[in-house]
């Protein structure tokens, strides 16, 4: 369900545009969630590729940071879109106010076929993505970036110049002790061409990402490939896929691998996996798995879960969630074991979409 607003008075502060061409329409949901984690992975408001192994706790958290907020301009062939959330912006406390600052997600313009601006990476296939309450579902095997760019699409091909950024840090110096990047020499756009089909058993996509890295002089290339699915299978039921593999870093994994460890460019290799099944017309569940691992720093991270949501009206749903995230990452150093460790969760989420 969306909300429009009359495009005369939006018109009234842009007198240039005519009235009769102009639209605004607003969308965007109202999210609220309790949340409950128990283990030795410090909470998160939903898991993600990194965290931290910490002394065992349990902890529930109420939140609706989530709701987000969007506005779409129209005008004759020219698509503006504008979006915000309260994502990770933590501006009070839950002693008073629980306040939390909005943040963009996406602003962008498109135009017979170009788009300019911040918007999810072209590497990135959104219909993809698994139905879940734990926000993104399993972004330790997705490929979920959002980000500036200058992309042109066709039918079937899309070509992009993306916002640089090497991530990672520096070989050891004389005392051993490395530093994070210095992305001065971050000057060569990253290159993603991508190819759709699609039809009426649904949706490929096969990416290929090239990058230019230069911390410190080191002028290393890197590449990768991703493929993102979305399969009709069954009645309504339907399979999510994504794989990736090779120097993708940052692009996959929601911070389970990095562009450059110790100098040395990263290889990963990140996938995930949903099935949604309807159990009535309102109905359905998803069972989702996702991971990533990588050769240099050898990460191995994972998240599993299952679901059921329900339509209580056509705009409103509510679904509970059971799922665990884990870090199983390999010893490097013999002298210096790395921690591993797991989380259970269960998330009851209910969202009013406007």
């Amino acid at each position: 369900m969306k909300t429009y607003l009359s495009c005369a008075l939006f018109c009234l502060s842009f007198s240039a545009i005519p009235a009769h061409a102009t639209s605004i329409e607003l969308g965007g949901f109202l999210k609220a969630n309790a949340r409950y984690v128990d283990g030795n992975i410090a909470f998160q408001d939903s898991w993600a590729g990194g965290g931290q192994v910490v002394p065992s706790a349990k902890r529930t958290q109420f939140s609706a940071q989530e709701s987000r907020f969007n506005v779409r301009l129209n005008h004759e062939q020219i698509l503006g879109f504008a979006e915000i959330d309260f994502v990770g912006s933590a501006q009070g406390n839950p002693i008073i106010s629980n306040s939390y600052a909005p943040r963009l997600r996406h602003a962008f313009i498109q135009y017979q076929g170009f788009t300019a601006g911040q918007t999810w990476s072209t590497l990135v296939n959104t219909s993809s993505f698994a139905e879940t309450a734990d926000l993104g579902g399993p972004l330790v095997g997705q490929a979920m970036v959002r980000q500036a760019q200058f992309r042109f699409s066709t039918t079937h091909w899309q070509f992009a110049l993306e916002n640089p950024y090497t991530y990672g840090t520096t070989r050891p110096d004389n005392q051993g002790q490395t530093q994070w990047i210095d992305t001065s020499n971050d000057y060569l756009p990253d290159t993603i061409i991508r190819y759709n089909q699609t039809g009426d058993w649904g949706n490929v996509t096969v990416s290929a990402l090239i990058r230019y890295l230069d911390p410190d002089g080191s002028r290393q290339w890197g590449g990768g490939l991703s493929v993102g699915a979305k399969l009709f299978t069954l009645g309504r039921d339907d399979l999510r896929l994504q794989l990736h593999y090779g120097n993708l870093g940052r692009y996959v994994g929601t911070n389970a691998a990095r562009d450059i460890i110790e100098g040395e460019i990263e290889t990963s290799l990140s996938g995930m996996f949903a099935y949604r099944h309807f159990w009535t017309e309102r109905s359905r569940s998803t069972l989702f798995f996702g991971r990533t691992t990588t050769q240099v720093e050898q990460t191995d991270r994972h998240h599993w879960g299952i679901n059921l949501f329900t339509d209580l009206t056509p705009a409103l749903s509510v679904g509970i969630e059971l799922g665990r995230y884990e870090i199983e990452d390999a010893t490097r150093d013999a002298a210096v074991p790395r921690p591993r460790g797991a989380s259970n969760y269960a998330q009851l989420s209910m969202q009013l979409s406007l």
